[in-house]
Formats: structure tokens, C-alpha cells, sequence
């Protein structure tokens, strides 16, 4: 497509922008992606420029201990879908609430008939992580008991259309094998309800995301390029010195070299080694530690860890940290690095899955474990509350994640009393009748 072309296509969606601004709309003045009026912008849809190695580096102990730390707490969270709007409401209205929360949670317990809700985060988060794209494929049902079906969707396959003019009809994403045509019969259009695309450090020049394992790669290729000649060095198969023979001949160097090649290498035998003047050892090392380079393994140990927002203590590097650090260092860990994610997943369950692709957006989807406090404190505030009359006992319920009381009614009988069931008490005296 030529400039002038997609010079055209912008002014012709500025126009669209101001009609509906005349309609009620608000219109936006900014360009959404200015990189796409460059001549470099080939297409319709922009693919996520992702080494392949970084599937490689992902695999490797370092890496994968830094994904499993966030992954595995962020998949083991307890959640809970909750109505947007807390009150009861007429009984009709809130049997209908339960029933879609029902409906809700058994799509996110059962995405997919060989899917758990772990299973289904853990893939999510593990491309979201590595190349800072999370993808979820959503399907509507038309079963108001199941009203949709989840599948996970390798990332790096999806290509976003950079031109998307936010038509609820016209295809946002398309997933695309390496090697396909742009537009091809096997490359698969989806809008914008359809998919759910998770963004990690979303940017204003790119429509992609950035991945923490992104961000270190050229550290974590360091890394490995010296552990891999630490271990080779360690085992010997480095050579880190040389034999030196004053005045001897060619002949008599060659002569050396196949003798000690053929009678001693690998045999363990002690040479005898008869000169004039005795050979000299020359070390290019000094035969400690330090030849390893254990300090500058342990430099890009941490240059690891500040990429994925993790404090060197999870990556292994125990040395100076004590125990009152110890538990800073845990919570500043789910401060920066789980607690955002686990927040963009949930924001994304909330916005992608109920309201765009079910329609029902007085639902949200919530991670206990956020705003959760330590549990002996959760526990004595909660019951505090309950004796002065603020919370009662179906909303400390829905705050830990569980179902209301069959046959519960509460009505207000007056200042500083709350009747619920068939027990009345009395805030002000602290008196309860049955």
C-alpha cells in the first residue's frame, strides 16, 4: 500500500470520527498508531517481531524459575465474580444474579472441555511473560447456563490489524502460521470479542506489548554464554596453561606433542621428561574461583530478576539477605511484580469476556488474594463489623467468595438495628433476641 493510500484511509476514518461526534460521540483528535503511515507498514496486519529464541530462553533454569515465581502464585489465586453493583434488589432479580454468576464461574472452572481455569491462566501468562502477548480465544454459546467457551492461543501467532477503526464487525486480530500470505484461506479473522489479548507495558507506538523476558534478553544470552564457558572451564576442557620448552627444536617439539598425545594423555602414567634445562608451566588463569566469573554471573542473575520485577532472593541469590529482609523482599516481590498481573488478568476476565463477548457487564471478575489482608486481621475486622451493624452476614460472605444464606432477608428496623433472619439485635445495648 502506497503512502498516499494510507494518507486517504486516515482522513476518510477522521471523517467517520466526526460524524459520530455530530451524533453525541466524542471525538478523538489523536492518531491511535502514527507508525502506520510509514512506508515500512506493508500490510493490513502487523506481526509481532519475537525472536524464536525466546521460547529457547524460557526453558532454561534461570528464566523458568523467574516465570514459575509469578505464574504459579498469580494461577493459584482464589477468585470470585461478583455483581458490579452490591443490593439486594426484588427476589427476582436477585435469583437472576445468582444464576448468572453460576453461569459465569462454571465458564471460567470449565473453559473448555480438556481446560482448567489454572491450566487456561497458566498458558495465558506464560506467553504474557515471555513475549508480552496473552491470548484467549472466545466463543459464544447461546446457552444461558454456559454462555461462552474459552481456548488458549499461542501468542506469538496472532497478528493485530494496525488500521482496526473500533467497528464491533470489522476483524481486530488474525492468527497467521510463520510462512503464511497476509489474507490467505488457513489465516483465521477475529474481532475484537472474540479474542482476548493480554498486553504486557503496553506502548503508544506499537499496538504489541513488551515481555519481561524481552527485556533481558540480551542478558539472559549472557548469562548463558558465560555459565556455558564456566562449564567447560570447570570440567577441564578449557585448557588454562601451556608447556614451555626453552631451545628446543621443531623436530623435537613435534616429537613431544605426538609422545605425550600417545603414551601419556588419558592414561594417567607419570611422564618422565629428561632435558637440559627443566620445561616451564605458563598459567593464563589464576586457578581460583574467580576464573569462573561467579561475581558477573551473579550481576546478570539480578539484571534478571529487576526485568521481571523479582527480588534477587527468589532467583536464588541468598548471600545478603537476612531474615527480617527476607519478608520484605516477599512482599515488595507480590507488590511489583504478581499483584499488576494478576490486576490486567482480571481486568481483562471483566471487560473482554463479560461485557464485550457475553454482554453482561454488571459482573466482575476478582482475585481474593488482592485486597485480602493478613488472615488473623481479616478475620477480627470482619467480625467487627458484623457486631456494630456495618456488613451483615451474606456480605461478609460475598467478600470471601461465598454463596449468600438460603431464606436470609434483611430489612432495617430502625436506628442502630438490623434484622436478619429471624435474629434482631440490638446495636446500641449490644442485646440480641431470637
Amino acid at each position: 500500500m502506497k503512502i498516499r493510500e494510507q494518507i486517504r484511509g486516515m482522513l476518510g476514518r477522521s471523517g467517520a470520527a466526526r460524524t459520530k461526534a455530530a451524533a453525541g460521540e466524542a471525538e478523538r483528535r489523536t492518531l491511535a498508531l502514527p507508525s502506520i503511515l510509514s512506508p515500512v507498514a506493508g500490510g493490513r496486519l502487523l506481526p509481532k517481531p519475537t525472536p524464536v529464541n525466546l521460547r529457547r530462553f524460557a526453558e532454561t533454569p534461570l528464566v523458568r524459575r523467574a516465570i514459575n515465581v509469578i505464574k504459579d502464585r498469580v494461577a493459584a489465586m482464589d477468585w470470585q465474580v461478583r455483581a458490579a453493583t452490591a443490593g439486594g434488589g426484588a427476589p427476582g432479580e436477585r435469583k437472576e444474579i445468582e444464576a448468572r454468576q453460576r453461569a459465569l464461574r462454571l465458564v471460567l472452572q470449565e473453559p473448555n472441555p480438556s481446560d482448567s481455569f489454572r491450566t487456561l491462566v497458566e498458558q495465558a501468562i506464560e506467553d504474557a511473560l515471555t513475549g508480552g502477548y496473552g491470548a484467549i480465544e472466545m466463543e459464544r454459546t447461546g446457552d444461558p447456563a454456559r454462555p461462552a467457551m474459552l481456548w488458549a492461543v499461542d501468542g506469538a501467532s496472532i497478528r493485530i490489524n494496525g488500521k482496526w477503526d473500533g467497528d464491533r464487525e470489522t476483524p481486530r486480530y488474525a492468527q497467521v502460521m510463520p510462512g503464511q500470505v497476509e489474507g490467505g484461506s488457513s489465516s483465521v479473522e477475529l474481532r475484537d470479542d472474540q479474542l482476548m489479548y493480554i498486553r504486557m507495558n503496553p506502548r503508544s507506538f506499537t499496538p504489541f506489548g513488551l515481555g519481561p523476558l524481552e527485556v533481558a534478553f540480551e542478558t539472559v544470552n549472557q548469562f548463558l554464554s558465560a555459565h556455558r564457558y564456566a562449564g567447560k572451564l570447570a570440567a577441564n576442557s578449557v585448557a588454562q596453561y601451556a608447556l614451555w620448552l626453552n631451545e628446543a627444536t621443531p623436530s623435537q617439539h613435534d616429537r613431544l606433542i605426538r609422545w605425550w598425545q600417545d603414551e601419556i594423555e588419558g592414561t594417567g602414567r607419570v611422564p618422565l621428561i629428561s632435558t637440559e634445562q627443566k620445561p616451564e608451566v605458563l598459567r593464563f588463569g589464576g586457578g581460583t574461583d574467580a576464573d569462573l566469573r561467579l561475581k558477573w554471573q551473579e550481576f546478570l542473575i539480578r539484571m534478571v530478576a529487576n526485568a521481571f520485577g523479582l527480588p534477587p532472593l527468589l532467583l536464588g541469590l541468598e548471600s545478603d539477605v537476612n531474615r527480617s529482609a527476607a519478608a520484605e523482599l516477599a512482599d515488595e516481590a507480590f507488590r511489583g511484580a504478581i499483584s499488576p498481573l494478576a490486576q490486567l488478568i482480571a481486568g481483562h476476565f471483566t471487560r473482554d469476556l463479560f461485557g464485550k463477548c457475553i454482554g453482561w457487564r454488571g459482573f466482575e471478575f476478582v482475585f481474593n488474594d488482592l485486597s485480602a489482608r493478613d488472615e488473623n486481621t481479616e478475620l477480627a475486622v470482619q467480625v467487627e463489623l458484623l457486631k456494630a451493624g456495618v456488613l451483615t452476614v451474606d456480605e461478609v460472605r460475598a467478600m470471601r467468595g461465598l454463596p449468600p444464606l438460603a431464606g436470609t432477608v434483611v430489612r432495617e428496623q430502625g436506628p442502630g438495628i438490623r434484622d436478619q433472619g429471624s435474629g434482631i439485635r440490638d446495636q446500641r445495648s449490644g442485646r440480641s433476641e431470637e
